[in-house]
Parts: structure tokens; C-alpha cells; sequence
């Protein structure tokens, strides 16, 4: 090879080189570890309660553990921070990101906050997963979230609930007159149009009033949550199905600002985090009922009982008016009412075939 063209190639190689490494430098550079974020979250649930408490928990540590302790979480049980029902103004003021409780619990707020957690003859878990996600029900729930400074995502489900714990029989609605029962949302509302006199307390609180008579009979949620609650030891009517709670969603409410602050990657990764709790609790509720139901009844000799018909259709009339009340409220109440009926007929119309159309065929044959 002739100097000149050795000199020439190899000058050519050199600027080759030299415009390869300028193009890898031209290449983005791993991204630094993005800042820290603190995330506090106040509850409406006792410290370590079954189920609400014990999954909000969890939630808390999955966020710090799927962002490899990049999003700290800071999580106070009611009253440890603040009272139950302060969740929602500590965290709309700022003063925390987030709170895990059931949304009813706002209803003096504006009644379609209800509709968002469980309804009288509501949707069941199904039918609200298909509401929320595929039939407009979170675009009706970001609306009236923003309203207040907050963002919404279902985080939980407790599935139908029990009818509750009565002092006595309820044969007919007159036996209903003058009863003081924990009921809160428009399940509340609905005991109240029959004559009872209804009254909101945080889970922690029913069970002393229970003791003491200044209430009367009380719904919660399940065998599991009312075993550990004890409330057999104050009364031993236990009947069912509640008409009030048929899928009572849990859900996890953050401040609106805050939320915006995030990036898409991670709203996102909250987002499948509550999602998956709300997957995870439902599954447990399911899990767990039917053991705690036979130690009621085995252990503790308490009287399961069934709502009659003619108790239920007093339940329906009543439920008719407080939703004529609610629709009358504003727009958005109204707009929130009709999507929720949409739903419950069209997916509930299907799952009538399905699921439980399968269920009771399945449990003939088999004896159950």
C-alpha cells in the first residue's frame, strides 16, 4: 500500500471514529433517578382492621415496594392523623396526597359521591368493575372529584354485604319504626323513609354503641369484618342480603394538584397498584366469609335470617324516592343516576344469564 493512501484511509478511519463517538454521546444518557415523591395517606380504617385495614396497608407498602422506594408513603389509620370522616378534607386541603376510605362516607357533600361506592339495589362488584372502566363510570367520578381537588381510582371491594344486626325480628317494615341502626349512604337514607332513625359512625366506634343501646342494630359489611368486630355479643339476628351495599367499592382519593404533579409513568403505576388492591381485597372478602360465617353460627349461635319479600318491597319503595330526591338534586347527580342504571340494566341483564343464571343450576345439581 502506497503512504499516501495508508495516511488517507487511516484519516478517514480517525474521522469515522471520531463522528461514531460524537453520535453515541449524541444518545440520551440513562436517566438519573428521578426525586423522591412523599405520599401521605389517611384512612378511614382502624390500624391492622381485616380486610379495609390490612389492604390499605398493603396498598401503602406495594407503592414503595414497586418503585423500588422511590414514592415514600407515609400511612396513618383513623385517628391517627386525623378523625375517620377528616379523610376527606385533610386531603382536598393539601395537607395529605391521599386517603383510602369509602366515598359514601361524602354524601353530605353531594349525594352522588354514593354512587361510587355502593348504592340501595346497586351494582354488584362485576357490574360496578364494568360501570367504572368500560361504561363512562370514571369519567362521571373524575367530574365530580375534580369539583372538590381530588382524582378518584377504585382501590377495593367488599362484595354484597350483609343486611345487618338486629335487636329483634324484622318481620315486616313497621318493625323498623323508631329503630336507631348504623346505616350511613343512601342505605341510610332509605332506612330513614321507613321510619328508622339512622346514624353514621366509623367502624371503630360501632361496636361500643352497639353494647350501650345507643344504637340499636348495625350493618358493616361481612362475616369476616363483623366476627372480628364481636358484635354477636351484643345481638344475634344476623340477616341477609343487604340491599344497600351489593358491591361497596373502596377507593383511594388524592389530591387533584398533587396528582397533576406526577408524571404519566407515574400515574400510571398507581393506578395499577389500586387496581390490583381492589382485585386482591374483593378476592379475600370471597375467601374468608364463608368461614366466618359457619363460626357464627357454630360457635357463637347466631340466628342467620332472610329478609322476606314483602320487607324487601318496602326496601324497593323506599329506595325509589330517596333516588327521585337524589336525581333532583343538580345535573351531575342526575347524569351519575341514568349512567348507573344503564349499567345495571345492560350489564346486569347479562349477568343474570351468566353468572348467576350458572350459580343457581350449579348449586341444584350439586346440593349447595
Amino acid at each position: 500500500m502506497k503512504r499516501r493512501d495508508f495516511i488517507t484511509k487511516a484519516g478517514l478511519a480517525s474521522v469515522g471514529g471520531a463522528a461514531t463517538v460524537a453520535a453515541a454521546s449524541s444518545f440520551p444518557k440513562p436517566a438519573l433517578a428521578q426525586e423522591r415523591i412523599e405520599m401521605v395517606i389517611v384512612s378511614t380504617w382502624g390500624r391492622d382492621f381485616p380486610g379495609l385495614g390490612t389492604n390499605a396497608q398493603l396498598m401503602a407498602k406495594r407503592l414503595g415496594d414497586v418503585s423500588d422506594g422511590r414514592i415514600q408513603v407515609q400511612y396513618f389509620a383513623a385517628g391517627e392523623r386525623v378523625g375517620a370522616f377528616d379523610s376527606f378534607d385533610e386531603v382536598a386541603s393539601g395537607n395529605a396526597q391521599a386517603y383510602h376510605a369509602a366515598d359514601y362516607y361524602w354524601k353530605g357533600k353531594h349525594p352522588a359521591w354514593a354512587y361510587f361506592t355502593s348504592v340501595p339495589f346497586g351494582l354488584t362488584a362485576s357490574e360496578m368493575g364494568a360501570w367504572i372502566h368500560h361504561m363512562g363510570g370514571q369519567e362521571l367520578w373524575d367530574e365530580l372529584a375534580g369539583e372538590y381537588g381530588l382524582k378518584c381510582l377504585p382501590a377495593g371491594n367488599t362484595g354484597v354485604q350483609m343486611g345487618g344486626w338486629f335487636n329483634k325480628e324484622i318481620n315486616s317494615a313497621d318493625d323498623l319504626k323508631g329503630l336507631k341502626m348504623r346505616i350511613p349512604g343512601l342505605g341510610g337514607d332509605v332506612m330513614a323513609k321507613l321510619g328508622a332513625s339512622p346514624v353514621s359512625l366509623p367502624g371503630g366506634q360501632i361496636y361500643e354503641n352497639l353494647v350501650s343501646g345507643a344504637i340499636e342494630a348495625t350493618e358493616w359489611v361481612g362475616p369476616w369484618n363483623d366476627y372480628a368486630m364481636k358484635f354477636y355479643e351484643a345481638t344475634k339476628y344476623y340477616y341477609f342480603p343487604g340491599m344497600h351495599e351489593p358491591g361497596g367499592y373502596d377507593s383511594l382519593g388524592m389530591n387533584a394538584s398533587w396528582w397533576g404533579t406526577l408524571s404519566k409513568a407515574d400515574q400510571a403505576l398507581i393506578t395499577a397498584v389500586a387496581h390490583q388492591t381492589n382485585d386482591w381485597m374483593m378476592a379475600e372478602y370471597n375467601a374468608k366469609n364463608g368461614e366466618y360465617l359457619r363460626k357464627l353460627v357454630d360457635e357463637q349461635g347466631v340466628v342467620v335470617k332472610e329478609f322476606n319479600d314483602d320487607v324487601y318491597d318496602a326496601f324497593g319503595g323506599a329506595a325509589q324516592e330517596v333516588f327521585e330526591e337524589t336525581k333532583a338534586h343538580s345535573d351531575l347527580a342526575l347524569r351519575v343516576h341514568e349512567s348507573f342504571e344503564k349499567a345495571r340494566s345492560e350489564a346486569g341483564g347479562w349477568l343474570k344469564l351468566a353468572d348467576i343464571g350458572y350459580s343457581q343450576k350449579r348449586n341444584r345439581v350439586l346440593g349447595l
